[in-house]
């Protein structure tokens, strides 16, 4: 099935720059139609990429957003050793076909070659990596090497800057995103339960320093690595740093926000 409208998506990497968008309004940001976004912390299978990406699918299609962000490592969890997951993997047509019937970009984890933990980019037309993690956990960079720039994706007009976990705990990676031009700063993350409190804080210091809306897709249920209970509670926050929407703990629990742009000059960017 052909998507409903086209799938507009631009990549800027660490060394460009964006160009600015011309003000025809006379209101200091060019007017854009609100974005739609979802955080999901879907269920997740360990190792088993089918079956996830078919979870994936459902919640791209229940969601009925434009853009919409998993957790770190969503397709495999989080399994050090896991495959590597290719782009032209066949298990993720669901996905993509999910993806064209809803008009949506999906931001799903994964390990890829070249052994970085990654966000792929998932759209009707196929999946692509989009951005791999920077900032590595001790365990982690045992097998994986870490990604060598920041990426922001221009989705409709809007600059999504992609984030994976312990990358929203550096300072310097939200900086580095933001001197690319964003409005959104969206992570897939893992946290234990007792450690759900580093989503806020982090949140908090994004927020403070960069007065961009914040969207964090956080891994629910179980999973490897010792995370017997991950803290779920995935949100969506607002560039003043409120809570605009906020899921439980459980796995298959999403929110949504349309999100628009402040009412002063410079869009919300940091």
């Amino acid at each position: 099935m052909r998507p409903r409208y086209e799938v507009i998506l631009r990549v800027d990497h660490g060394a460009d720059r964006p160009t600015a968008r011309v003000d025809h309004t006379g209101g200091g940001v060019e007017s854009r139609t609100p974005l739609r976004l979802a955080v999901v912390q879907p269920p997740c299978v360990p190792l088993d990429v089918a079956a996830n990406a078919r979870a994936h699918a459902a919640a791209v299609r229940a969601a009925r957003a434009r853009v919409v962000v998993f957790p770190e490592l969503s397709l495999t969890g989080y399994e050090l050793d896991a495959p590597v997951v290719s782009v032209d993997d066949p298990r993720l047509a669901p996905l993509v076909e999910a993806c064209a019937e809803a008009g949506a970009l999906a931001l799903a984890g994964a390990p890829v070659t070249g052994d970085h933990i990654a966000m792929l980019a998932v759209t009707g037309g196929g999946a692509t990596v989009a951005y791999r993690k920077m900032w590595l956990g001790d365990a982690e960079a045992r097998r994986f090497r870490p990604g060598d720039a920041p990426v922001v994706l221009d989705v409709d007009g809007w600059r999504v800057g992609l984030a994976i976990c312990k990358d929203t705990g550096v300072a310097a990676h939200a900086d580095r995103t933001a001197a690319l031009g964003i409005d959104v700063y969206a992570a897939g993350v893992l946290e234990s339960a007792r450690d759900a409190a580093v989503i806020d804080q982090r949140v908090h210091r994004i927020t403070t320093a960069h007065q961009v809306w914040v969207a964090v897709a956080s891994f629910a249920g179980s999973t490897g690595g010792g995370y017997t209970e991950a803290a779920g509670r995935s949100g969506v926050w607002t560039p003043d740093g409120e809570v605009y929407a906020r899921a439980g703990t459980d796995p298959g629990e999403s929110v949504s926000a349309s999100l628009t742009s402040p009412d002063r000059g410079g869009g919300g960017r940091g």
